[in-house]
């Protein structure tokens, strides 16, 4: 079997952009050879892949603004990557792209306990910045499922959550300043180490704006004393409408726990296989701890039982002791990982208000019929961010795509209940053609302008986010000038 020719001018301009960047660079971070960019192809979202042109991982901001001042002057799109955890494809490369890696840049730079703040490099993971300061008691709240390997940087990208969202809020509510690098390599900071900026709330902006105003290089983060106590308890139902009616009960009797996470039989299953959790035989679990004192604990967990048990459960469990609880925790943690182990899988993200939970898991498990695709439900249910895992099978022709039109249909169903395309994991590539559902063409042109302002050239992270005639159309008008 021949191998493809490679292109002269591809190559040409690879070793180019090489030369420069090795002027700016250490030799080491710049990866150039076909089989190691094969490693940058994909992120999460593995059914679509593409080698980039080149890889650069950097250390510090003054190596990222020099290389998005040199690719800049170059022409050359830039798409800029994390842990590559994201599961829309927000980390997708273009062939003609330099995925721009912050992994290398994971440094703690500032510590203020006096201000509960702590100022960190935006590649350091997630759960490595509760871990910074855990010996003196404090935390960071954001608590997505793959915090052990998703960094900061994509956290503040696709503005992530996580199972403590319901009472801690998502990333937005925990990021108080950034350091920005723009395309041409200006540095800016916004916000900072104080509760309220003066001026325009441009962290509102950057904050889930999946890399296509700029690259965040360091985070100012909220960080909270931890909780004196915490109490899960494991509630089984026989059907995911009750579990979810169970819910809107507990919300609207205006309990707060930390958190309210759904699973579903096939879901429940495949955690119990992989991760031993004693997870009870049924058709839908809720895990919900509560927080505080000993007496708040008990207040509350008395109030949510209560209400549960005016839904007939199947089982209730509340842990009893530390190990126990860690159990619980560790399945539904553990739950896309554990469905990756025994199948190929679709996970979406819509959000809905959490009233609709019942009508809506009835009508997903319709849409499993008609398609003949099996749904797997995994999702923070108290603030209604749906995770419904659609399974496929990648080596079956056609698969994939009927995947992809039953989860149009599932994104579409979310807004027509009142809810938005995505919570917490991002448009990317995976939503970009379904914008125009939830937004007119008015709406979705202010979202354009912005980025016309910070990226005038439509160089960050292209193909992302907006329909791909609206960004294609912005790039003709750009050539013609």
């Amino acid at each position: 079997m021949e191998m493809p020719v490679p292109d002269p001018a591809i190559l040409s301009r690879k070793a180019h952009l090489s030369r420069r960047l090795g002027a700016v660079l250490p030799a080491d971070a710049i990866i150039a050879s076909e089989a190691e960019t094969r490693a940058y192809e994909c992120d999460a979202l593995t059914a679509y892949k593409c080698p980039p042109l080149l890889a650069v991982l950097p250390r510090t901001t003054a190596e990222v603004s020099d290389i998005l001042r040199i690719c800049h002057e170059e022409g050359v799109p830039v798409v800029p990557r994390g842990s590559g955890t994201s599961l829309a494809g927000g980390a997708l490369p273009t062939a003609d792209c330099v995925i721009l890696g912050v992994a290398r840049m994971n440094e703690v730079l500032e510590t203020d306990y006096e201000n509960r703040i702590i100022r960190v490099q935006s590649g350091r993971t997630n759960l490595s910045v509760s871990g910074a300061v855990e010996e003196d008691e404090f935390f960071y709240a954001p608590d997505p499922s793959s915090q052990l390997a998703c960094a900061i940087a994509g956290n503040i990208a696709m503005n992530s959550g996580g199972a403590h969202c319901l009472k801690y809020g998502v990333t937005t509510n925990n990021l108080l300043g950034v350091t920005m690098v723009m395309m041409d390599g200006t540095i800016v900071e916004i916000g900072g180490a104080h509760l309220d900026a003066a001026g325009l709330d441009l962290m509102g902006v950057i904050c889930g704006s999946e890399g296509q105003l700029g690259v965040v290089t360091e985070a100012t983060l909220r960080i909270l004393r931890k909780p004196e106590g915490a109490r899960p308890v494991l509630i089984g139902f026989d059907s995911n409408e009750v579990a979810g009616a169970c819910v809107s009960d507990i919300i609207k009797a205006g309990v707060l726990p930390v958190a309210i996470e759904f699973m579903d039989r096939p879901c429940i299953r495949a955690c119990e296989a992989f991760a031993k959790a004693g997870y009870p035989d049924c058709e839908a679990l809720l895990i919900i701890e509560v927080e505080g004192s000993e007496a708040e604990i008990a207040h509350q967990l008395t109030l949510i039982k209560g209400i549960a048990q005016s839904h007939s459960p199947v089982e209730l469990r509340e842990a009893g002791d530390a190990e126990e609880a860690a159990r619980i925790w560790l399945g539904r943690k553990s739950a896309f990982g554990a469905m990756g182990q025994i199948n190929d899988y679709m996970c979406l993200d819509g959000t809905i208000p959490v009233s609709s939970l019942p009508f809506v898991l009835r009508r997903i498990g319709e849409l499993s019929k008609e398609f003949g695709l099996d749904v797997a439900n995994v999702f923070h249910a108290g603030d209604g961010n749906m995770h419904p895992l659609i399974l496929f099978d990648a080596n079956k022709p056609g698969d994939l795509e009927l995947c992809e039109e039953f989860g149009a249909e599932v994104l579409k169903l979310c807004v027509d209940a009142g809810g938005c395309l995505t919570g917490e994991h991002g448009v990317g590539v995976e939503k970009r053609d379904l914008m125009l559902y939830q937004y007119s063409a008015v709406d979705l042109e202010a979202q354009l302008k912005v980025k016309d302002v910070f990226d005038p050239k439509w160089l960050l992270n292209p193909a992302k986010v907006f329909p791909l005639s609206e960004t294609q159309s912005r790039r003709q008008v750009l050539a013609a000038e």
